[in-house]
């Protein structure tokens, strides 16, 4: 499978702004099968969900995902029927197919959780054969939400993870990808927002904890490389540590 991340510089609160830039890397990376954009992909990181309608933002998604014929994914700052504000990562298919994960750990230092409500399922869904965990930006530091259940074969993590804690970043996605047997997809912004700078490094790492690719330019662009689950599944049962995993069951 064929993975580019969009690595945006967002434009705060701006959602038809990010909506044109997105689509315009796009256009510079045709061909992929999966399109990958950061956590709050069309108004960064806002803590009041009501500075932006994300109907048009969704619309986009669901109608490029058809036009290039490959799947997007990325989160919008949403405000449910039932008026809770969620962090809702999508994953929306060409043929119209939308799943959803809502951010479980929401990021107490930097107040989401007085403005957001937890999400309680864990999500998976599968594209072209591939099974993807959906995980958002904080959920990262926490091993045991993430942790494998013979349900997926890559992680995607959307972020909005500053440089003060770059380092973090980069060690974590190996981590997970390293304890999981899993790739894992990191796609993260560039740029600033009121209360941070962000520098990307946008990465697929491996099951080994290899780096397939990574951007250390600093500037928005595309990041694209192939992942063969195939070589996956061999590494699995040929190192086949996670059977001595321990293993537990989530609550429903």
């Amino acid at each position: 499978m064929k993975i580019t991340l969009l690595q945006t510089d967002i434009k705060w609160s701006s959602p038809a702004d990010n909506i044109a830039e997105a689509e315009a890397l796009i256009a510079k990376a045709e061909g992929s099968d999966l399109y990958v954009l950061p956590e709050m992909w069309s108004t960064g990181f806002v803590t009041d969900v009501r500075v932006a309608d994300q109907k048009e933002a969704l619309q986009w998604m669901w109608t490029t995902a058809k036009r290039v014929n490959a799947a997007i994914c990325g989160s919008l700052a949403i405000q449910t029927e039932e008026g809770k504000s969620v962090n809702r990562l999508f994953f929306v298919k060409p043929d119209g197919d939308i799943t959803t994960y809502d951010k479980h750990h929401l990021f107490k230092y930097g107040g989401e959780d007085k403005f957001y409500s937890t999400g309680r399922r864990r999500t998976v869904v599968e594209w072209q054969g591939i099974r993807f965990l959906l995980v958002t930006c904080y959920d990262l530091r926490f091993p045991v939400w993430m942790r494998y259940q013979e349900d997926y074969d890559a992680i995607i993590c959307v972020a909005n993870w500053p440089e003060s804690r770059k380092n973090v970043w980069s060690v974590l996605l190996r981590a997970r990808a390293i304890e999981n047997q899993c790739f894992v997809i990191g796609c993260n912004r560039v740029g600033d927002d009121p209360n941070c700078h962000y520098i990307g490094h946008s990465s697929i790492i491996d099951s080994r904890g290899e780096t397939i690719i990574e951007d250390l330019t600093q500037q928005q662009t595309t990041v694209t490389a192939e992942i063969n689950v195939e070589k996956l599944k061999e590494f699995r049962e040929k190192f086949c540590v996670l059977k001595d995993r321990d293993k537990f069951e989530f609550k429903k």
